[in-house]
């Protein structure tokens, strides 16, 4: 009883946080490119200019908000702001250390995020940028020489800036074609390099960072769900084209998935976690299952939304649902209906309750050692489709020690439960699962803080918070633990 002798461990990134280069060889700007950085305590901002005036400002990014940039203005790039998406930790130069060192791991999977602006600068131009193609081109071809398959999103939070200023973005259909024709430029270019491709990251935080999720600048749930709905087709439309011109491609959906408990055993905190619970899982019920659930119709039947369909909408979510499902998973929330003074901290814990039996990291995040056992099998019962783990890991604020190391052990601590958990998971209830790419494996920008100083990584990377840094590549202690961890596939987490 183990994981199976094909199990895809790696680790994962997104062009936005990682790649750097923002406007080199052609690429255009993306929504992530007029953010600012921020911290645990202050968040980040959207720049914008209004052509007209002249006048410039910005907006806070919240998460659960809804960012609304002032009407005649667009988002721009602002002269003396600082936007950590234009260098991140110039993976646009340094792939092949940075996919040797992955190597060295021993690493089977590489998870990454084409950046849509640098196929499609404008998202809508007639012909794709070579040069974009090729740089992608050069990083598969590497990934190749060292037996490590990439798995690839297509859209994770890069919506290309000119689709968000002149459809606003995801709430408009025509981004459907759009998005279709990106999919099948990037598949005929890399068959043979890539089979593994995912279309949204997180595709559920349409309900809570619509900017980030959508490009949507102009916010209200009637237009938050058409996005939403725009997004299900454009991913039943890309698995149709997959399916019917390589049949080696499988292409899976993305979900932000966070177990949810209740504070007391009120059995109105047991309906809140019902409810909460729904929320996420509306967006695979669609995506992977293939239908719209009744609650959420329900819910768009109270709050008056109706949506600007076709009725092949719905014969291409049901003919065409994911190939898989991969999700995120880095801890649980805890939920109540009482009134409790302790809250949850952290920018994916708003309006939820602290814990007192799990730890917490300067974040606010909890260590939940149950959590993928617990999100792998409620996934697994309710759609019993292959299942990819796809984010996991803890932000920590790493240090070098006299000798010059970064001694981790809090990672390795948080590492070693949670794959406890999922080999659980797998050897005592019998899930499918494909792999596992741990979050942020050589250090990147956090995409909900901006900030260099809340690092993932089992690499670190000199960069800090100013963009400052010679961006030497350090392995750190959990590197070669989780190297030893590969080569006796999860048998040996000591």
């Amino acid at each position: 009883m183990s994981f199976k002798k094909n199990f895809l461990w790696g680790g994962a990134t997104a062009a936005n946080q990682y790649e750097g280069a923002y406007l080199e060889d052609g690429k255009g700007l993306s929504t992530a490119d007029v953010m600012t950085n921020g911290s645990h305590t202050q968040p980040r901002r959207i720049t914008w200019k209004n052509p007209t005036t002249g006048e410039t400002g910005s907006v806070l990014f919240t998460f659960g908000g809804r960012t609304n940039i002032p009407v005649g203005a667009i988002p721009a790039v602002i002269e003396g702001e600082y936007y950590p998406s234009h260098e991140g930790t110039d993976f646009y130069h340094h792939y092949k250390e940075d996919i040797r060192l992955m190597s060295e791991m021993g690493f089977k999977t590489f998870r990454l995020s084409i950046n849509w602006a640098r196929i499609f600068p404008n998202g809508d131009d007639d012909q794709p940028n070579e040069k974009g193609l090729a740089f992608y081109d050069n990083v598969f071809t590497e990934c190749q020489r060292y037996g490590i398959e990439p798995l690839v999103t297509l859209s994770h939070y890069e919506t290309p800036l000119q689709l968000a200023i002149k459809y606003n973005g995801w709430a408009d259909r025509k981004l459907i074609d759009l998005f279709e024709k990106y999919a099948i430029t990037v598949f005929k270019r890399y068959r043979g390099k890539v089979k593994y491709y995912l279309t949204f990251n997180e595709i559920n935080v349409m309900d809570l960072m619509p900017y980030m999720g959508g490009g949507l600048l102009r916010v209200t749930p009637q237009l938050q769900a058409q996005a939403a709905h725009n997004q299900f087709v454009a991913s039943a439309k890309v698995v149709k084209a997959a399916h019917a011109m390589f049949k080696e491609i499988k292409v899976g959906q993305m979900l932000a998935y966070m177990p949810l408990y209740a504070y007391t055993a009120d059995p109105a905190d047991q309906v809140k976690v019902m409810e909460g619970s729904q929320n996420m899982l509306f967006y695979t019920d669609v995506q992977t299952g293939g239908r719209y659930p009744e609650y959420r119709l329900k819910k768009y039947e109270r709050e008056g939304i109706i949506l600007d369909d076709e009725p092949e909408d719905y014969e291409l979510i049901s003919n065409y649902s994911a190939d898989f499902l991969s999700f995120s998973c880095y801890g649980s929330n805890t939920v109540t209906t009482h009134e409790v003074d302790d809250a949850a901290g952290g920018n994916m814990t708003t309006g939820n309750v602290k814990n007192p039996y799990l730890k917490t990291n300067a974040w606010g995040w909890a260590t939940d050692p149950a959590c993928l056992r617990i999100a792998l099998n409620n996934l697994w019962d309710r759609y019993h489709k292959p299942l990819w783990i796809v984010e996991n890991g803890i932000g920590w604020e790493d240090k070098f020690s006299e000798d010059g190391k970064i001694h981790d052990d809090y990672r390795i601590e948080y590492l070693r439960e949670n794959i406890k958990s999922m080999y659980d998971a797998v050897t005592i209830d019998g899930v499918d699962l494909m792999g596992y790419t741990m979050w942020g494996c050589i250090d990147l920008v956090s995409a909900g803080t901006g900030e260099m100083r809340k690092r993932y990584g089992f690499v670190y990377v000199d960069r800090n918070d100013e963009g400052q840094g010679t961006l030497k590549r350090t392995p750190k202690d959990s590197f070669y633990w989780y190297q030893k961890v590969i080569a006796n596939n999860g048998e040996d987490l000591s």
